[in-house]
């Protein structure tokens, strides 16, 4: 059975980022593993019923994912409303679907403070950010799914092709 991969719906061309738009990755892997049925989409923010498009949202205080899912730090907006309850709920639904379909890897955008695997900003809303991850990568990974970012792909492309040589 081919490795089944979870990936970020706006990096399938979904309109569903914060800011009502897409990010689509384009690669000829993507392609072929759409073909081959190992995609499964999920945006991690709208599967726990966060609209787009919504304010923008970071970690504070320049924590991480697995300090959310801790508890000892917290998701806000621009605006200062804490959305941590939400990420929680969309990171445990990701989880859930992957497991559901036996995601054994995750091909995430790189940033967000949902699904950023080798950065998230640092919840100053200057655009500074810091190496981390968001708080569906942290559960993904602690949870024994592999994590690539948008900009790994050709990794994670590696890691499946050697995979289907076994």
């Amino acid at each position: 059975m081919p490795a089944k991969i979870l990936v970020s719906a706006c990096l399938m061309g979904h309109a569903v980022r914060y800011d009502g738009q897409s990010k689509p990755l384009v690669h000829p892997a993507i392609d072929r593993w759409r073909a081959e049925g190992r995609l499964v989409t999920i945006c991690p923010e709208m599967s726990a019923g966060m609209p787009v498009p919504r304010p923008p949202a970071e970690i504070a205080a320049g924590a991480v994912g697995k300090d959310v899912l801790a508890g000892r730090a917290k998701v806000v907006e621009v605006n200062g409303r804490d959305v941590t309850g939400d990420f929680v709920q969309a990171a445990e639904n990701a989880l859930r679907l992957a497991r559901e379909t036996g995601c054994r890897f995750a091909l995430l955008i790189d940033g967000s403070p949902s699904c950023g695997s080798g950065f998230v900003y640092d919840g100053s809303f200057s655009g500074a950010r810091h190496p981390g991850e968001g708080v569906t990568a942290a559960l993904l990974s602690d949870n024994g799914i592999e994590v690539y970012s948008d900009r790994q792909i050709d990794g994670l492309v590696a890691r499946i092709d050697a995979l289907d040589e076994r």
